[in-house]
């Protein structure tokens, strides 16, 4: 039998398209948005995939359980080395656990950490921001009076504070790190808001009689979606560098769990007899905010009307 083309799927009413014709136009849509890339972009595609596939499946591809120590093969080089072991491909640190086990531990726990933080952060400052850029008066006032204590407090000491009451629970870390740039969503969002509000769109919403909350959820919302995406995906390797700091600065979880920045935090006592325990972590921490700003850069340049007719 005679295989349909994509034209001919086309070319039929949208009423003869079954669900499955509909599944075999995915691979094309896939293949032009794919054609339609630059060679740095579908770079970072790859390795944003591969990142996310290694933390995932990180428990599947691990040759090692990630804390389990052996003082006759601590700090063992990578491979390719004099003095390596053969099956740790990353070399081992003090303790003489495998620092590739490690690394895809980490990972897993670092993004998962650092997408909750950057979530609540979202969820937080977008909200703030629309009840103040909506409601006005009081309301606005005590939302940009938060937003200046927030940005004269310096964060490492609320930081500080926080694991000083509360412990170093994965909990108390994602809190932590969700309020850290909740106020630049609340400043975009409120600034977005503000604008809309002058709109003859809702202007006419407002003559016929529609609710302050038909009008903020019918048609605010939906309109602050674009900015609010791209300040996420922008703000996700900030959160990324701060669970890293904090975990450098031990604030981060207890031990042994790891993630990358506390790998960095322990093995920078090991640094002139065993760089590859920092290595390994930092450039992954390096990997994800590169694969994570370009992203954000591309979808700024393609959501905001201003880049994209340049």
């Amino acid at each position: 039998m005679a295989k349909m083309s994509d034209t001919t799927i086309d070319s039929l009413p949208e009423t003869s398209r079954s669900p499955l014709f509909a599944r075999l136009r995915w691979p094309a849509t896939v293949r032009r948005v794919w054609s339609g890339l630059d060679w740095p972009m579908r770079l970072v595609l790859v390795l944003g995939a591969l990142l996310v596939f290694a933390a995932l499946a990180a428990p599947l591809i691990s040759p090692f359980e990630p804390n389990a120590q052996s003082l006759l093969s601590r700090l063992k080089p990578p491979v390719g080395f004099a003095g390596a072991k053969v099956g740790h491909i990353f070399g081992t640190d003090e303790l003489g656990r495998d620092v590739l086990s490690r690394c895809l531990y980490g990972l897993q726990m670092t993004l998962s950490i650092a997408l909750s933080g950057a979530i609540i952060g979202m969820l937080i400052g977008g909200t703030l921001g629309l009840l103040a850029g909506a409601a006005g008066g009081r309301a606005d006032a005590l939302v940009m009076a938060l937003v200046d204590i927030q940005i004269a407090v310096p964060f490492t000491l609320v930081a500080l504070l926080a694991v000083a009451v509360f412990g170093s629970d994965m909990q108390v870390l994602i809190v932590v790190l969700g309020i850290a740039y909740w106020e630049q969503y609340a400043r975009i969002i409120r600034g977005e808001v503000l604008k809309l509000r002058e709109m003859p769109f809702i202007e006419a919403s407002r003559a016929a009689g529609a609710s302050p909350l038909r009008i903020a959820f019918r048609h605010i919302v939906p309109n602050v979606v674009s900015p609010l995406v791209v300040m996420f995906t922008l703000n996700f390797s900030n959160i990324v560098l701060l669970e890293s700091s904090l975990s450098f600065l031990g604030l981060g979880l207890r031990p042994p769990t790891a993630t990358l920045g506390s790998m960095v935090g322990i093995g920078r006592d090991y640094m002139h007899t065993a760089p590859w325990i920092v290595a390994a972590p930092a450039l992954l921490i390096l990997l994800i905010t590169f694969v994570v700003q370009m992203l954000g850069d591309r979808l700024r340049d393609r959501m905001d009307v201003r880049l994209r007719d340049r």
